[in-house]
């Protein structure tokens, strides 16, 4: 059973950083897609960024530069860094996985969410 549990959300000032974190079981980890989707109420889950089983990354243009996707295969964990936060980056911040990334927006393994909020 596919389990996913993030950690790492917060209150903090514009310019201010995070790390986002989302343990990962019940599935072959390094041979999955993982991300992380964000969601304001009212409005649609957004991808955020991506990372592909062998390491290559995806970023939405408005984190590019800013956040840093990475994962650790050895302990199931996925990362998410998030410097120079701005308050359009307030959100509930969700990990997610499928089999192939293009599958990813849609997927019904998702964690519970980690709320990120950012003051002006």
């Amino acid at each position: 059973q596919v389990q996913l549990v993030e950690s790492g959300g917060g209150s903090v000032e514009s310019g201010g950083s995070l790390t986002l974190s989302c343990a990962a079981t019940g599935f072959p980890f390094s041979r999955y897609c993982m991300g992380w989707l964000r969601q304001v109420p009212g409005k649609e889950h957004e991808g955020v960024a991506l990372i592909y089983s062998d390491g290559r990354t995806y970023y939405t243009d408005s984190v590019k530069g800013r956040f840093t996707i990475s994962r650790d295969n050895a302990k199931n964990i996925l990362l998410l860094q998030l410097n120079r936060l701005k308050t359009d980056d307030s959100a509930m911040y969700f990990c997610a996985t499928a089999q192939h990334c293009h599958a990813l927006m849609h997927s019904p393994h998702r964690g519970q969410g980690t709320q990120v909020t950012v003051s002006s």
